[in-house]
Formats: C-alpha cells, sequence, structure tokens
C-alpha cells in the first residue's frame, strides 16, 4: 500500500516534469523560428552577412538564435 501510494506520487512528478521540457521546447522552437523569419526578412547590409547568419541560425538552432538575438536584433532597439 505504501509503495503504491509512492509510485502514484512519482508518476505525478514525472507528468510535471515532461510538461515543463514539453513547454521549454516548445518556446525554444517557436523562438528560433521567429529569430529565423527576422534574419530573412531583414536588410542587412550586404547579401553574405544574410546568407552567413542563417547558415548560423540553421545549424547552431538556439543557440544561434540567442547570439542572432543579441547581436543583431537587440542592436535595432538600441
Amino acid at each position: 500500500m505504501v509503495f503504491t501510494n509512492m509510485m502514484n506520487g512519482f508518476g505525478v512528478t514525472w507528468i510535471f516534469f515532461f510538461l515543463i521540457c514539453a513547454g521549454i521546447t516548445i518556446f525554444a522552437f517557436v523562438f528560433w523560428i521567429l529569430m529565423l523569419v527576422d534574419c530573412v526578412k531583414r536588410k542587412f547590409k550586404d547579401d553574405s552577412e544574410k546568407i552567413i547568419w542563417v547558415l548560423v541560425l540553421v545549424f547552431t538552432g538556439i543557440i544561434g538564435a540567442l547570439i542572432y538575438y543579441f547581436i543583431v536584433k537587440n542592436k535595432k532597439k538600441r
């Protein structure tokens, strides 16, 4: 009886853990897509700069999206 109650609580913990991980993953994917779309639409000084940023975003995923956000997109706000 005690073991069964312990396992029920353990299962609920895993469900919450899974939901949190799924939420973070979805947020990261949407953020990556938004940065990729921004990069494609943005006017750069040179077309080769745009190509390089698109390749960085495609091959590095969320890390590249964060780098793009802080280097390119955040610079426009200042």
